[in-house]
C-alpha cells in the first residue's frame, strides 16, 4: 500500500495543476514530490483536515502556525517557489472539487469536525470600525507587550518603512528610520514653536523626534501599551513641553494645527470610514497647513491583506491603489502637491525587522510563545515578498489644506 504522501500527491494533482511544487513529507514517514523542491512536512492529520475545511491560504495558515506543518529551510525560499509555481500554471488557490474531497477523506480516513482555530487567531466583534471593534482590534495586534516590538523593530519603535539613503554597510535601520523621520517634518516644512498633530503616532518615533526638534506635538493612539511606553520616553528625555500623547479615537481630535501626519495609520479606518479619517486631517490643519500620510497600497483582491493577514495580523485592515487614496483625498478638500513611493524602501525595512526577529528568537518564543512565534516569521515574510513581488506598495502623499501654503515650488527632496 503507498504512502501518505503518495495518496496526497495523487489527490491534489487536479487542483495544483501536475506534479506538487514541493516535496512532501507525511506524519507516516513516506514522502513525494520533486526531490530539488523545498520540503514541507505534515507532522499530523491535523493539517490536512485544517486545509480541507479553509482551503488555501488560511488553512495552511493555521497548520502552519500550529505547528502542524514545517518547512524546511528558509521559509522566504519556499514560499517563493510555491507562488512562482502557481503563477506558472496559473493557479487561483486550492478549491477542492467533489471528488477531490472524497478522495482526501479516504486518505484521512475520517476528518470529523472543523478543528478549532489556534488560540493567536483573532476573535474580533462587534459593529465593524465602531470605535468599541477597533480597538479590539487594534489590541490584539499592538498589546503583544512593548518587550516584545522592541526585539523586532529599532530602538526609536517605528514600525512603518523606513527610508534608506545610503547602501553603506554601516547604514543601519536606524539610520534610516532616522532619516524617514526628518524626511516627514522636511516635508511638512514645520520648525521649532510650530504644532503637529500625528495621528495613530503607534510608539512615538515621529512624535519624539519633532519633540527633539522643538516642535509641539499632540500624538493620539487607542493602544494603551503604546501610550504607557512614549510617556515613558517623554518623561526620560525631559520632552514634557513639547510633546503630548492622548489615548484617544482619531475621530475625537479637535483642534488645529500647522501640519498633520499619519504614518500607516490610513489602512486601519476602514473603507467606509476614510472618508472621515480624510475630513479629521483636513480639519485639524490650519488653512494652508500641510498634511502628510504613509500608507499602504494594494491592487487586486483581497484589500485587507488575504485571509493570513486578516484573521492573524490586523483585522479589518483597507487598503487600495494609490490612486483611489489620493483622489479620496482630493474629494475630501484636501491638495495633492506630491506622491512619493516607497516600495523598494519597506522590501529593505523588513528585511531588516526578519534579521532582528531571527537573533532573537529564543527570547520572543519565551515572551509570546511558539505559535505567536510562528505567526510573526509568517507574517514578515509574506510581508516582504509582498513588497519585493510588487503587490503591496507604501506611498508617502503630501497635500495642503486649501489656503495661503509656503510649500516650495522647487522640492528639496
Amino acid at each position: 500500500m503507498s504512502g501518505v504522501a503518495d495518496r496526497l500527491a495523487d489527490t491534489l494533482r487536479p487542483i495544483v495543476g501536475g506534479d506538487l511544487p514541493v516535496r512532501l513529507r507525511a506524519w507516516d514517514g513516506s514522502e513525494s514530490g520533486p526531490t530539488d523542491a523545498p520540503v514541507v512536512t505534515l507532522n499530523s492529520p491535523q493539517a490536512v483536515s485544517r486545509i480541507f475545511w479553509r482551503p488555501g491560504e488560511l488553512g495552511a495558515a493555521q497548520a502552519y502556525v500550529s505547528g502542524e506543518i514545517d518547512v524546511e529551510g528558509d521559509l522566504d525560499r519556499a514560499l517563493t517557489h510555491v507562488w512562482s509555481v502557481a503563477d506558472q500554471r496559473g493557479l487561483q488557490g486550492i478549491r477542492p472539487t467533489p471528488a477531490v474531497a472524497s478522495a482526501l477523506l479516504r486518505v484521512l480516513r475520517e476528518v470529523g469536525r472543523p478543528p478549532a482555530p489556534p488560540a493567536s487567531q483573532a476573535r474580533v466583534r462587534g459593529r465593524l470600525h465602531s470605535k468599541l471593534r477597533d480597538h479590539r482590534a487594534i489590541s490584539h495586534h499592538y498589546d503583544l507587550s512593548n518587550e516584545f516590538y522592541s526585539l523586532i523593530l529599532d530602538d526609536s519603535m517605528a514600525y512603518s518603512s523606513a527610508y534608506w539613503r545610503s547602501d553603506d554597510p554601516d547604514y543601519s535601520l536606524e539610520d534610516a528610520q532616522h532619516d524617514k523621520l526628518t524626511l516627514i517634518l522636511d516635508k511638512l516644512g514645520l520648525e521649532p514653536g510650530m504644532t503637529l498633530l500625528d495621528v495613530g503616532c503607534g510608539w512615538g518615533s515621529l512624535s519624539l523626534h519633532a519633540a527633539a526638534r522643538g516642535i509641539k506635538v499632540v500624538g493620539v493612539t487607542i493602544a494603551a501599551e503604546q501610550k504607557k511606553f512614549i510617556d515613558e520616553r517623554i518623561f526620560a528625555y525631559g520632552l514634557e513641553e513639547h510633546a503630548e500623547i492622548r489615548l484617544q479615537d482619531y475621530r475625537d481630535v479637535e483642534g488645529e494645527f500647522d501640519a498633520v501626519a499619519s504614518v500607516e495609520m490610513g489602512e486601519h479606518v476602514g473603507a467606509r470610514n476614510y472618508p472621515t479619517y480624510v475630513e479629521v486631517l483636513r480639519r485639524s490643519a490650519k488653512p494652508g497647513g500641510r498634511v502628510l500620510i504613509q500608507q499602504m497600497s494594494r491592487r487586486g483582491r483581497h484589500p485587507g491583506g488575504g485571509p493570513f493577514i486578516e484573521s492573524f495580523i490586523a483585522p479589518d485592515m483597507h487598503m487600495r491603489p494609490v490612486g483611489e487614496t489620493v483622489a479620496l483625498f482630493e474629494s475630501g478638500g484636501l491638495e495633492v502637491r506630491d506622491v512619493h513611493a516607497l516600495r523598494e524602501h519597506y522590501v529593505r525595512t523588513v528585511q531588516a525587522w526578519i534579521e532582528s526577529f531571527e537573533s532573537n528568537v529564543d527570547r520572543i518564543t519565551a515572551l509570546v510563545g511558539e505559535e505567536v512565534a510562528r505567526v510573526w516569521r509568517l507574517y514578515l515574510v509574506g510581508g516582504g515578498m509582498a513588497f519585493r513581488d510588487g503587490r503591496m506598495g507604501v506611498d508617502q502623499i503630501l497635500a495642503v489644506r486649501p489656503g495661503p501654503h509656503t510649500l516650495p515650488p522647487v522640492r528639496r527632496w
